[in-house]
């Protein structure tokens, strides 16, 4: 899985549109568009309303529904499962006052709710009244359901899915495509008897949990006829049984991606954890600057007594009051960009005093190395193009002090031991800091061509890298070499290919083929732009891997979930036989582009089994030669190919229970005759 090529540019461009999206980021530059803003604004009220029930502030929930959803309220359905809440609530209290509330609440707001609710409502309200005699804490009573504070995250979950199916405010493009594709991962692995290398990781972050799904209007419950290829893609692509996805297709009025984006929403993610995740790929990325900045550390007018550093709990102290001023996004974007020039003073000052002083006790030659390395870094203008890490802020003062003080320690301490561990791996008696640097400037060099300066500097600075990495050596020097070409200097190019293209081909057959084909760039010799369609982007980030680790930086968490769950996405659709309908939506085709340096990638045997296309009538070719995955002899399946019509599958898959692939094959056995097979089984 760790060998599968992924587009890092194609990642970066989603991490960064997911931090602009949930306002991670000191982004000074307008939305791409309105509904960008409003999208956040929508989101943020819905966890607003998500936490209150939550945490049992249920008036607070309702005050917030009547404000921005009255419609909520006027679904009697919801709103009998909210007063319920709220019932148990008020006696979950246990003072005098509060049953008496409770009473007087049952009489003239639950009761008469319940008459029209549902048909079971009243039903439900008459066991609710067991509450009464039944103590909370009695695990063997006939109303424990009700008294669990999992009935909490129920409700806040079906509440929220109404919400963000009514104002349409999903998460953003990563954060879907990163529900969708640990999910395939975690049921390829199971199914095919898999350890997960990730495990440890995707089990925290994709939690089992899931929101309730929304209701449908009492109109909508009326039967329509719905294309069974969405059915089943649907079902299919988020674990729903068919009846569960013809009611999600109902909700969306039939629209096929409406009611996916509804349904992967539904899965519940551990915030905290994805938010330092994708901090960790930012600073390793050069996205974000570095630092312990997490959770919207607040800017300080007077600079700390000692370091640039503020200790983590001050900064939630400031960060939890001025989330209280505050309760619009609007608001909070200006304070952060008010405090922007004074933040820029201190870390000038922070940097200044950290370039005059050399703490290391290494030695004066790493002092010199280090030294020179950071006036060149200084001097690439990469930094200041870096935006500083805000963090989450919900600005939920709906919320009890002590449960966002809770939520806020326990975020820090994961951002804590995340740094820890990245720090302890670095090499000894060298800053971190300085580290990355070195790091992000040679990818910046790599990124831009400038092949024999990257190998120059590192040679510099570690003169055995290459030796242990010959095949990336080989790469800057084609790189080296094609671009000699390119601006007509054949002799310097020789020069290349005889110094080190040939030396290194001669230790590693498998280099002799990328060096022929490297050679035949001399017919070519007028075209200056031989270079450009290089993938360099691709080199640098191959460079930044091997070159971190060397510096004890070790990639980030994101990458290694990223490349297991695309390698398990692909397995996985390629023994289903059929093309995901949703990857051009999630953006997963472009994070699978294949962005390898050409010339060194060494190309696996395609399968003969095309693909079905996406609209209704797709197909599935069984073909006859089917190429083994080990790349052995490949395996007769029949005496030619056989097109397999999308609905016969779906009708074979259905009356025999079949996994798709075991459906394929049984129809390429009777020409694709579906009544042939179902006859042929059961005679």
């Amino acid at each position: 899985m760790d060998s599968l090529p992924v587009n890092w540019e194609a990642l970066d461009a989603l991490i960064i549109d997911f931090a602009k999206s949930e306002n991670l980021i000191d982004d000074s530059s307008p939305p791409s568009s309105p509904s960008l803003s409003s999208s956040y604004h929508s989101r943020l009220i819905i966890r607003q309303i998500k936490r209150s029930i939550e945490v049992g502030y249920i008036d607070a929930a309702i005050d917030l529904l009547r404000a921005h959803a009255p419609f909520v309220l006027e679904d009697q359905r919801l709103l009998f499962r909210l007063q319920k809440l709220k019932f148990i609530e008020l006696l979950r209290k246990g003072t005098r006052d509060d049953r008496t509330f409770a009473i007087d609440y049952l009489r003239k707001s639950l009761a008469p709710c319940a008459l029209n609710a549902y048909p079971e409502a009243y039903e439900e309200f008459k066991h609710l009244l067991l509450a009464f005699i039944y103590d909370k804490d009695d695990q063997t009573s006939p109303v424990a359901n009700e008294w669990a504070e999992k009935r909490r995250y129920e409700i806040a979950g079906l509440v929220s899915s109404v919400l963000r199916a009514h104002f349409h405010a999903y998460n953003p493009i990563f954060s879907m495509t990163l529900r969708y594709l640990m999910s395939i991962h975690k049921g390829f692995c199971f199914r095919q008897g898999i350890v997960s290398p990730i495990s440890n990781l995707t089990e925290r972050l994709l939690l089992e949990e899931r929101d309730l799904p929304a209701i449908p209007p009492e109109g909508l419950y009326e039967a329509q006829v719905f294309d069974e290829v969405d059915i089943q893609a649907l079902a299919h692509a988020v674990e729903l049984t068919r009846q569960g996805a013809i009611d999600s297709l109902r909700y969306a009025k039939g629209d096929l991606f409406e009611s996916f984006q509804n349904e992967i929403c539904r899965m519940r993610l551990d915030d905290a954890m994805l938010d330092e995740l994708v901090r960790e790929y930012c600073v390793y990325r050069g996205i974000v600057e570095y630092g312990m900045k997490t959770l919207s550390e607040p800017l300080k007018g007077n600079p700390p007594e000692s370091g640039c550093c503020s200790s983590p709990e001050s900064s939630i102290d400031a960060d939890h009051r001025g989330a209280k001023r505050s309760n619009s996004e609007n608001s909070a974007t200006t304070d952060r960009r008010s405090l922007q020039g004074t933040d820029v003073e201190l870390r000038f000052a922070c940097e200044l005093t950290y370039n005059l002083e050399d703490c290391s006790p290494s030695g004066s030659h790493q002092s010199e190395k280090s030294s020179l390395l950071r006036n060149r870094s200084h001097g690439v203008g990469g930094r200041s193009k870096r935006k500083r890490w805000w963090g989450r802020c919900d600005e939920l003062d709906l919320i009890s002090d002590n449960h966002l003080n809770r939520c806020e320690n326990e975020e820090v301490s994961t951002a804590l031991q995340v740094a820890s561990t990245t720090i302890s791996k670095g090499v000894e008696n060298t800053n971190v800091e300085d580290k990355y640097e070195i790091v992000l400037r040679m990818k910046d060099l790599a990124s831009r061509g400038l092949a024999a300066e990257v190998v120059e500097e590192i040679n510099a600075l570690d003169p055995n890298f290459f030796e242990q990495n010959p095949v990336l050596l080989f790469q800057f020097k084609q790189v080296e070499f094609l671009k000699l070409v390119g601006l007509g200097d054949h002799s310097g190019a020789l020069r290349v290919a005889c110094s080190h293209l040939g030396l290194l081909a001669a230790h590693d057959p498998h280099l002799l083929k990328p060096l022929k084909e490297t050679l035949v760039s001399l017919l070519r010799p007028n075209e200056v732009t031989l270079v450009i369609g290089l993938p360099l982007h691709a080199l640098a980030t191959s460079l930044q891997v091997a070159f971190g680790k060397r510096l004890g930086i070790e990639e980030p968490q994101l990458m290694r979930i990223m490349r297991a769950a695309l390698h398990a996405h692909s397995e996985w659709f390629k023994l289903q036989m059929c093309k995901d309908r949703f990857e051009s939506l999630l953006r997963i085709d472009s994070l699978k582009e294949n962005n390898n340096p050409l010339l060194t990638s060494f190309t696996a045997s395609k399968s003969n089994v095309e693909s079905c296309t996406l609209g209704s009538s797709q197909a599935t070719i069984s073909s006859a030669t089917r190429v083994s995955d080990d790349g052995g002899s490949p395996n007769q399946a029949s005496s030619r190919d056989v097109i397999c019509d999308e609905n016969a599958i779906l009708k074979v898959m259905e009356f025999m229970a079949l996994p798709r692939a075991d459906a394929i094959h049984l129809l390429a056995q009777y020409n694709g005759n579906a009544e042939t097979v179902i006859q042929q089984i059961f005679a």
